[in-house]
């Protein structure tokens, strides 16, 4: 197969462990645990895995002979850069525990486990991946590992390969999904290990002792890149306003960490709107008034972040999603009898008021996609909602408006992008490649002390990788009660951007000077080769929430 220059060079590529991890290691008990909210329940739900100890590893002198291992392991969800370092390091420790150790990666995520459908990782295999981007080395899929006959039917394969142990690299449900493996396994005396890796370029899967997930430095720098490649062009046209959709639908985490990156004219938090109880209306109009404003001064041009998730934090929109769920729920026989030109009427006379009121204010593209494209549930498919379009549409109406009147002079033409899956397969930063190689021998480690229901955690991050801390966090830790699909169940808690936190105040102390200057920082490509202080830096989220730590 041939391969670009990068690829050669960046197989090359060594990455750095934690100085800890380079020899043998004894695990240290902290504190024991509790869950961050619904301890009773959790603990009720958990009663194997709940309240176990933090761990750190220690270097030790104390050798003991090993038997080989056999493990599993599996991708679940998106894809993220660096999962297939996970995999590397995971390989490389259980090797280097006992050479005669095998590595069994099941294909296409937990429907691969569940149908016992897997690939033994040798490492010819293994090193055809090292420091590359993308989950194709096995391939991930997004079937939930939920119910008693999954976790039987995965058990008969495990125990027809001897695998003592299985490594599930995923999100907040999928690490989610580990913990109730793990307590079941637990209860029934299976006698395999269950062990999380933190994956999602989202970063929403983080807390004290979790840092970031892997993937988010390598997804960010990629966007970032190619935001100031639209800034320059956008400096250099200086006729266009640029609006920009990131991924991002249950945090804003990726917008703000580019945001800070690059300095854009305008980036919406969704976390804010939520928090200010912001109409659609208001965020128009915010938008609006850094136009109008810019062009008293003679720049009609600017860039405009939003993330993907910002109509559902918006309390207006979110109310007319719900009422509009059950009302075409309950009477769709009626409503796919109502003629198209007449559906919105239709509406709008049987919503309540204040959400009628919403509705009709909608441009027709976006009432229409509401009304008509649903998922399997019944439910509005947002993340169809092109909403970057939506708000520049509604911005450019609301500045023909203020033309009218006189308020306004300038010239208002919107392009449009999503950055989406250009940065989930990109090859890992070398901080995430240094990361995620950690991530997986440390999980391996987590395996050789017997240990079950641990997340992999990697600390210190925003230090050189050499002085990073390893070790191991229960997944029961992160956990609290949540509904899904009518029903009270444990999920670990996502982590939305803390506008109290660092990084939200570090932007809102310059966002002003941003929307009415041109402030632009142009990152550039990923630096994978150079000066430590050009490629080895953590993102500007970490370096923020550290300071005075």
């Amino acid at each position: 197969m041939k391969k670009s220059a990068l690829q050669k060079a960046r197989a090359a590529y060594q990455p750095k462990l934690p100085i800890v991890l380079t020899g043998a290691v004894k695990a240290v008990e902290g504190h024991a645990t509790q869950s961050v909210a619904d301890q009773e329940a959790i603990k009720s739900l958990f009663p194997n895995t709940y309240g176990l100890p933090e761990l750190k590893f220690e270097k030790t002198t104390a050798t003991e002979a090993a038997k080989p291992l056999n493990v599993g392991v599996i991708l679940s969800g998106g894809q993220a850069p660096g999962g297939h370092n996970v995999i590397c390091g995971l390989f490389d420790g259980i090797k280097k525990i006992h050479r005669d150790s095998k590595l069994y990666g099941f294909l296409m995520g937990p429907g691969g486990f569940v149908d016992h459908k897997y690939l033994e990782l040798t490492s010819a295999i293994i090193d055809e991946y090292r420091n590359t981007g993308g989950f194709d080395i096995i391939g991930s899929g997004r079937t939930k590992l939920e119910n008693k006959d999954q976790f039987d039917k995965g058990l008969e394969i495990l125990k027809e390969l001897n695998i003592k142990a299985l490594v599930i690299i995923g999100g907040d449900d999928s690490n989610t999904n580990a913990a109730v493996l793990a307590e079941y396994y637990k209860s029934i005396n299976a006698g395999v290990q269950v062990i999380g890796c933190p994956k999602t370029i989202d970063g929403d899967l983080k807390n004290d002792v979790i840092e970031t997930s892997f993937g988010f430095d390598t997804a960010t720098k990629v966007y970032s890149e190619v935001i100031g490649n639209i800034q320059r062009d956008c400096n250099s046209a200086k006729k266009y306003y640029h609006f920009i959709k990131l991924m991002g639908r249950s945090a804003s985490h990726i917008a703000l960490e580019c945001a800070l990156q690059c300095q854009p004219n305008v980036c919406i938090i969704s976390e804010e709107v939520e928090a200010n109880d912001m109409t659609l209306d208001q965020v128009v109009d915010y938008i609006a008034n850094i136009v109008a404003k810019r062009a008293e001064t003679g720049k009609n041009f600017g860039i405009v972040l939003i993330p993907e998730g910002l109509i559902e934090f918006i309390p207006a929109m979110k109310r007319l999603i719900a009422e509009l769920n059950d009302l075409l729920a309950k009477n769709a026989e009626e409503f796919a009898a109502v003629a198209p030109a007449e559906q919105r009427q239709y509406i709008i006379n049987n919503l309540s008021a204040e959400n009628a009121a919403v509705y009709a204010s909608l441009p027709e593209g976006v009432a229409r996609q509401l009304s008509l494209d649903r998922d399997p549930h019944g439910n509005v498919q947002v993340s169809l909602i092109e909403t970057e379009k939506l708000l520049s549409e509604m911005v450019g109406k609301r500045l023909a408006q203020w033309k009218a009147e006189g308020k306004y002079n300038g010239k208002f033409a919107p392009q449009h992008h999503f950055f989406g899956y250009e940065g989930r397969c990109a090859d890992p930063s070398n901080f995430d490649a240094d990361y995620c190689y950690a991530l997986g021998y440390n999980a391996a480690c987590l395996i050789r002390a017997g240990k079950t229901g641990y997340m992999s955690s990697v600390r210190n991050l925003t230090k050189p990788s050499v002085q990073w801390v390893a070790g191991g966090i229960p997944i029961t830790m992160m956990m609290n009660m949540e509904r899904r699909h009518g029903e009270m169940k444990p999920v670990i808690q996502k982590a939305l951007v803390r506008l109290d936190g660092a990084p939200f105040l570090k932007f809102a102390s310059q966002r002003d000077e941003w929307a009415m200057n041109t402030c632009y920082v142009y990152p550039g490509p990923i630096q994978y080769f150079g000066p430590a202080e050009v490629c080895d830096q953590p993102t500007l989220t970490l370096k923020y929430e550290h300071q005075g730590k």
